[in-house]
């Protein structure tokens, strides 16, 4: 079974930077090193940010598990694929497949598990899960409908998103009023007490839903272009 490989297109912030190291140390990698332990490996990190986020219910300090999560997660996940095409080891159907399908579990555990824990309402993590999702489906929906794979928005990837979650966690361990900030706010008779993460939650749910539906836009003119309608005989 053949899949043509879509183009990547990753122009973040941070994307030469990442790259060239991704490549140097996937050189390095001993050659029992596979790209499905990475993807394993990812998965651990994303086990770790949940349990981490849960357990600040007892400490704040239980953030410093999430941090190193983070840090696995993005070591895992962005080198499996690294692995595997500077080895010219790609399989694209079965990494297709596995990749995505991974990618979906880890984002359930790190906004399910940031939803559980007392630093975010569990409706806001679920929105912001939501709407990260429906921009997932769209970037696989293009991989398929126009060869592209676009991994970054407005400058921004998966890297940059886990190094501002890292900043965040930073600022609530070492400055307190951050952690100790309470906003009572009243949204349809029903009341609730909002901290900083909660409205980081709330601007990343405006965020992505704003980009969601630039996309959706965007995407049917070029769609309505390439596939316009028939004309009848």
């Amino acid at each position: 079974m053949e899949l043509k490989e879509s183009v990547r297109i990753q122009n973040s912030i941070l994307n030469t930077l990442e790259k060239r190291a991704l490549v140097y140390m996937a050189g390095k990698m001993p050659a029992w090193v596979t790209s499905d332990m990475m993807t394993l490996v990812g998965c651990v990190g994303s086990v770790m940010i949940c349990i981490g986020f849960i357990l600040t219910a007892y400490s704040i300090n239980w953030l410093w598990l999430s941090i190193a999560g983070l840090v696995v997660n993005w070591f895992g996940d962005s080198l499996d694929g690294t692995i595997a095409r500077v080895r010219n080891t790609q399989r694209p159907v079965y990494g297709y497949y596995l990749d995505h399908t991974m990618d979906v579990v880890n984002e359930i555990l790190m906004f399910v598990g940031l939803g559980l824990s007392p630093l975010v309402h569990l409706n806001l993590a679920l929105a912001a899960f939501i709407c990260y999702l429906a921009l997932t489906l769209n970037v696989s929906m293009n991989s398929h409908l126009r060869g592209e794979f676009k991994l970054t928005y407005a400058k921004f990837g998966p890297t940059e998103f886990r190094l501002v979650i890292i900043i965040v966690c930073l600022l609530f361990i070492f400055v307190p009023a951050i952690r100790n900030y309470a906003c009572p706010i009243t949204v349809l008779n029903n009341s609730f007490v909002f901290g900083v993460f909660d409205w980081i939650a709330l601007a990343v749910v405006v965020v992505l839903g704003l980009m969601w539906v630039e996309t959706i836009i965007s995407d049917i003119r070029f769609y309505a272009k390439a596939d316009p309608p028939k004309k009848n005989n």
